[in-house]
C-alpha cells in the first residue's frame, strides 16, 4: 500500500519536449467600445499606448465622508431669537387680553350704575306719587298738627 507509484514511460525525463512561450508582438488596433449586457456591471476597457485592451470592473473611488460644516449662526442663537418671537407674540396677546378686561370692567360698572339710576328713580318715583291710597291723608299743611308724626288737620 505504501508502494511508490510509477509513472508510465511517457513521462520519462528523455521524451518531455519544454516549450518555451514566444513573445507576440502587439498591432496596433482600433478601440473597442464594450458593450455590455443589462444586468451585468460595466467592464472598464482601456487601450494602452502600446496597442493592448486592458479590460477589467470599475471601482468607483471611495468617496470622503462630507464634512460636517458650522452653520454660520450658533443654535443657541437662533432658540434665543425664536423664544424672542416668540415671547412678542404672547405679550401681544396678553396685552389684547388686559385690553378686553379693562373694557369689560367698564362695562359693568357702566351697567350698574344704569340699574341704580333706574331703580333710584323708580323707587324716588313709588315715594313721592300722590296715588289714592285708603290709607293715606292729604293735608293742608297750614292747618295742620302734628300727633305721633302724622299729620291731622
Amino acid at each position: 500500500m505504501n508502494e511508490p507509484l510509477r509513472r508510465p514511460a511517457a513521462y520519462d525525463a528523455a521524451g518531455v519536449e519544454v516549450h518555451r512561450p514566444v513573445p507576440l508582438v502587439p498591432r496596433p488596433t482600433a478601440p473597442l467600445a464594450p458593450v455590455q449586457p443589462s444586468g451585468v456591471p460595466s467592464v472598464a476597457s482601456v487601450v494602452l499606448p502600446d496597442g493592448r485592451v486592458v479590460t477589467g470592473y470599475a471601482v468607483t473611488p471611495a468617496q470622503p465622508e462630507p464634512v460636517a460644516t458650522k452653520p454660520p449662526v450658533a443654535r443657541a442663537a437662533v432658540n434665543i431669537a425664536l423664544g424672542g418671537v416668540g415671547f412678542l407674540a404672547v405679550c401681544g396677546g396678553l396685552f389684547l387680553l388686559t385690553a378686553f378686561i379693562t373694557a369689560l370692567t367698564a362695562l359693568v360698572t357702566q351697567l350698574v350704575i344704569l340699574a341704580a339710576v333706574i331703580f333710584g328713580g323708580w323707587v324716588a318715583v313709588q315715594v313721592f306719587s300722590a296715588r289714592g291710597h285708603s290709607s293715606g291723608t292729604t293735608v293742608n299743611i297750614r292747618k295742620a298738627t302734628f300727633k305721633r308724626n302724622h299729620f291731622h288737620g
